[in-house]
């Protein structure tokens, strides 16, 4: 599989939310070797200490960096946070990071054309490319493509309005798939649910997580995760 527009050995970091989308995403481009990731980039919620969106907590997201041997990039925001406040934070980030020799951020979308629109816009607008290796990538197969390789996840944060509330926490596997509802992608990317990947071929360990409460909030089930 190539990468669309890589030219050999342009050094990159990948955008991390935590989940499984991200991290196949490395996965991806280590194959590839034909560009060197040197970070991961991960927003926080500073109010919250956890990654923005998926709710995980800080020292998770640290546990992952040591476990795929990368640096942790920290973007913090407040909560609540506007648009313009997000993209100053990330801007100054991925500037700093071009002073670094980054070039490249990799992100793991899929289909959702508007949201590339967007990353691209923003990127160019630093002078830097952003790359999707999974894109338009069929979802259940490469849900079970994931699965197949090792990739472990726990769902961090569901929409109950149109997921089954008891899949809150529940482990991104065939049995989850399984158990989707029409019309549900497969891979959650329309918002549907989201990840924390905890082991998988992009980890040199698994990291070791349980499952904690679950809460809702804002419209949104959020099930914890703890470091054993």
């Amino acid at each position: 599989m190539k990468c669309e527009d890589l030219t050999p050995y342009h050094k990159a970091w990948i955008a991390w939310s935590s989940g499984k989308d991200s991290a196949w995403a490395l996965h991806l481009a280590r194959q590839m070797g034909e560009i060197e990731v040197l970070g991961l980039l991960a927003t926080i919620t500073e109010t919250y200490g956890r990654v923005s969106m998926h709710g995980v907590r800080e020292e998770l997201v640290e546990a992952q960096a040591r476990a795929a041997g990368l640096p942790l990039h920290k973007v913090f925001i407040p909560a609540p946070c506007s648009n313009e406040i997000y993209e100053a934070a990330m801007r100054s980030a991925l500037e700093q990071a071009k002073g670094q020799g980054i070039t490249r951020v990799i992100f793991g979308d899929l289909f959702l054309e508007d949201l590339r629109a967007f990353r691209e816009k923003r990127m160019a607008e630093i002078g830097m490319t952003a790359l999707f290796p999974l894109w338009k990538r069929e979802t259940g197969q490469l849900a079970r493509e994931m699965i197949a390789a090792g990739l472990r996840a726990y769902l961090t944060c569901l929409d109950p309005k149109v997921m089954p509330t008891e899949l809150a926490g529940h482990s991104f596997d065939e049995a989850l798939l399984a158990r989707l509802p029409r019309g549900v992608d497969p891979c959650g990317e329309n918002g549907e649910f989201h990840t924390f990947a905890f082991a998988g071929p992009m980890f040199d360990r698994a990291i070791p997580v349980r499952r904690g409460e679950t809460v809702l909030r804002e419209g949104f089930l959020f099930t914890d995760l703890l470091l054993y």
